[in-house]
């Protein structure tokens, strides 16, 4: 993960957004989804590393707990670090989305 860590947030963005496009999901969803569990408002403005975003995520969102399964081959819920952990939930909430699953149920709501 420590190659995660130094890329810049803006390239993992690019990656996530590609991935829901080409899966026909919007922008605004995975805006969307960023923004419930990290608290950013705007993430034009966000310029730093993929681990500077965690860090100074305004608020993470309590109810990431909730997020269960795997993220290539790894159980969300068993990852000890909780930066990789953040991240592999961001990874897993974006897999949803692409997949087809609607919005309230990756939101937990």
């Amino acid at each position: 993960m420590d190659k995660v860590y130094n890329m810049p947030f803006e390239k993992v963005y690019t990656c996530l957004l590609n991935k829901a496009l080409r899966k026909g999901r919007t922008k605004q969803e995975v805006d969307e989804i960023i923004t419930w569990l990290t608290g950013y408002s705007n993430l034009t403005d966000v310029s730093c590393t993929y681990k500077e975003f965690f860090e100074n995520a305004p608020h993470m969102n309590p109810n990431r707990t909730l997020v269960k399964g795997t993220v290539c081959k790894i159980r969300v819920e068993d990852i000890q670090n909780p930066l990789d952990k953040d991240m592999r939930i961001l990874d897993k909430l974006i897999d949803e989305l692409a997949k087809g699953k609607p919005m309230e149920s990756i939101l937990r709501k």
